[in-house]
């Protein structure tokens, strides 16, 4: 990556602003300024995540750099972490919504702004910035969400496809010990202490609130923006990852929107394009400038002329749990653009050109999925990507397909159509979709899962006939993806996928009656259809490394017991900001175990402490949570310990039930 240190406009950094809200709440911003006169627009990141420390590092990469073009660059935290007032009290809040309007209107009507603002984000920042321009506050003019969703239910970090996801439980670790941290002193003054001990008085227990939805209720609703895309007026630049968990978002948006939209994806896990791997990286922030300059300063520019859809194709490579870099090519499209639909049939264990009964049986096993990867890739342990896929296809109900004659984009989201037999009333099924190669490797190209109680959709559910055919249809993620000559593509079908998502209380067999995917096909590119300049970004914050990182993930079978578990730990080491002075270190671990013959001994445990320090200044958290499930309950335990220097300052547990629906 390029390193840029000489602007069109100097920058002045201000380190805390406080902003304040219509309730008297203060929340706390960061604020790059260009060294101008001239009234200049707005870009405001609105997170939970601790600008002080938390997202420091990544800040001084895209910040300053957006400023030294003229733009005031703003990250605030949200309510009740980091350096601001207030208590947090769950993701995307309607008092969250609301402070990032107020936020916006603040923002609009300084003496240095044109009016114009422009939100962006990652992860929650994409996901609040669509959710802040559905609310359509008059100065926001547009958007850039990057891995963000339109559905907080059907396709977020806690349920897919229906089925709860084994990210569900480790999110509300992540969020009960990320939450928990104080303020700086140094930003907040002496009152840092009474702040942090009411926070900690105030913390909410997510898990059971996120696990009490089992269904799409009106609490996962709220903040889907698939509700009324009309609602959104702001343009909007939708940017993804084909390594990351939320890779279906940008098609949604760019098929939805009446408002001004375009769509980007590349070969990226959950991090900003200028840094993400794997690669090629691009010049992102070179994107963003064209984007904001169209935008919020009134340019004309090429965004207009943009093609709906950049994707990068991937290429086949033999499957690893990690990549640097993918190969391939990209590939532009219009929102019309259309390819065609190769229809193959399940028979027997091939893919048939020709329609004919399946008549294939899926049995269960509950160790299916050790091989499946993260949710979402982002850098807390080793081997995030999903692995050579014939462990778990020799576990599943297998479909081949012939070699491939021809090269084959597939580029769109697989549909897979089902008529199904079950001999329990409580059914999911996983779906996974292959590329084999010649020497019988297989990658995982893309996968989609449905709770079968789910298949009239996700507001209510209705118990499988049992012994009776019904109906289901599995729509997989959105991929871009060529299988080479002599490949063999490879549907497989499981009845678990542990621990990526959450097992049924009973083991399923599943007749398959008649079987049928249709496959999104693009005509196969020549060349690349797009170019992107090399990655750029200003100079990297300071920082000097105390301690060494260290990163593990194993998976463990005990022969003798039957039992299967998944450990995963990390270790940051210690590391000093040279500018605040301030020594941080999170450790982070996580264990799923299950019984192979009993899906009810599921058990997932998580544990994250974290440390900050300076001189004599010390504060550690840490936060624990285990849940398990019998037949008709979930069963969720916390425990959330604060210190100062040797003492605990505070100490609460939850132990709570959750009927499973």
């Amino acid at each position: 990556m390029q390193i840029v240190d000489e602007f069109p406009f100097g920058v002045r950094e201000e380190p805390h602003v406080w902003i304040e809200m219509p309730d008297g709440v203060r929340l706390s911003a960061r604020m790059w300024f260009p060294k101008t006169t001239e009234p200049v627009p707005a870009i405001l990141e609105y997170l939970p995540y601790r600008k002080r420390d938390g997202t420091a590092e990544r800040d001084a990469l895209t910040h300053p750099y957006l400023a030294g073009h003229g733009y005031v660059c703003v990250r605030v935290d949200m309510r009740g972490c980091g350096d601001s007032e207030g208590l947090f009290q769950d993701e995307y809040s309607q008092q969250e919504l609301d402070d990032g309007v107020a936020v916006i209107e603040w923002l609009a009507q300084q003496e240095w702004s044109n009016g114009n603002v422009g939100m962006m984000g990652i992860s929650w920042g994409g996901f609040n910035g669509l959710q802040i321009a559905a609310l359509a506050p008059p100065a926001l003019k547009a958007v850039a969400s990057l891995c963000s969703t339109v559905d907080r239910y059907a396709d977020d970090i806690h349920y897919k496809g229906g089925v709860m996801l084994g990210e569900n439980p480790a999110w509300a670790a992540t969020v009960l010990g990320w939450f928990a941290l104080p303020p700086d002193p140094q930003i907040v003054g002496p009152k840092w202490r009474e702040m942090w001990l009411e926070r900690l008085q105030n913390t909410p227990f997510l898990a059971e609130t996120w696990i009490k939805h089992q269904n799409r209720d009106a609490y996962w609703k709220h903040g889907s923006v698939c509700e009324d895309y009309s609602a959104i007026k702001a343009a909007v630049l939708s940017v993804g990852g084909w390594h990351d968990g939320y890779r279906n978002t940008i098609s949604h948006l760019v098929e939805n929107l009446a408002a001004p939209v375009k769509g980007l994806v590349g070969p990226w896990n959950h991090k900003y394009p200028h840094f993400a791997v794997p690669g090629p990286q691009i010049d992102f922030l070179g994107e963003l400038l064209l984007w904001w300059d169209h935008w919020l300063k009134g340019e004309e520019n090429e965004v207009g002329s943009l093609p709906d859809m950049r994707r990068w194709l991937m290429y086949s490579v033999p499957p690893q749990v990690t990549y640097d870099h993918r190969p391939g090519r990209w590939i532009a499209d219009g929102v019309g653009s259309k390819g065609c639909v190769l229809t193959l049939h399940l028979v027997g264990e091939t893919l048939s050109e020709i329609p004919a009964p399946t008549e294939q049986k899926i049995l269960p096993d509950i160790t299916v999925g050790q091989a499946a990867g993260e949710f979402f890739p982002f850098g807390f342990g080793p081997g995030e990507l999903p692995d050579d896929q014939r462990a778990d296809d020799v576990l599943c109900s297998c479909f081949d397909g012939k070699p491939i004659g021809e090269g084959l984009d597939l580029v769109g989201a697989p549909k897979l159509r089902l008529r199904l037999r079950s001999n329990t009333p409580k059914a999911q099924i996983a779906v996974r979709l292959c590329d084999v190669h010649p020497n019988g490797e297989s990658t995982l190209i893309t996968h989609g899962f449905l709770n079968l109680r789910h298949r009239d959709g996700h507001e209510t559910l209705i118990d499988v006939p049992l012994g009776e055919n019904f109906d289901a249809v599995v729509t997989l993620d959105q991929c871009a993806y060529r299988v080479p000559q002599g490949h063999k593509l490879r549907v497989a079908l499981s009845t678990s996928y542990w621990p990526f998502v959450w097992p049924e209380p009973e083991l399923t067999t599943l007749n398959v009656v008649l079987g049928t995917i249709e496959l999104p096909i693009r005509n196969v590119s020549k060349g690349d259809e797009w170019r992107f300049e090399t990655p750029k970004s200003a100079r990297p914050r300071p920082t000097e490394r105390l301690s060494v990182s260290d990163e593990s993930k194993r998976i463990i079978r005990n022969v003798g017991k039957r039992l299967t578990r998944q450990e995963i730990q990390s270790d940051d080491g210690v590391l000093r900001d040279l500018e605040t002075g301030l020594e941080s270190r999170t450790r982070h671990r996580e264990v799923f175990s299950i019984a192979e013959t009993d899906p009810n001994s599921a058990v997932a445990s998580f544990v994250w402490e974290r440390d900050m320090s300076r001189g004599g200044w010390c504060v550690a958290v840490k936060a624990e949570l285990k849940m398990s499930a019998d037949a008709d309950n979930f069963f969720i335990k916390g425990h959330l310990q604060a210190k100062e220097g040797e003492y605990v300052v505070f100490q609460r547990e939850w132990d709570v039930s959750v009927p499973r629906q």
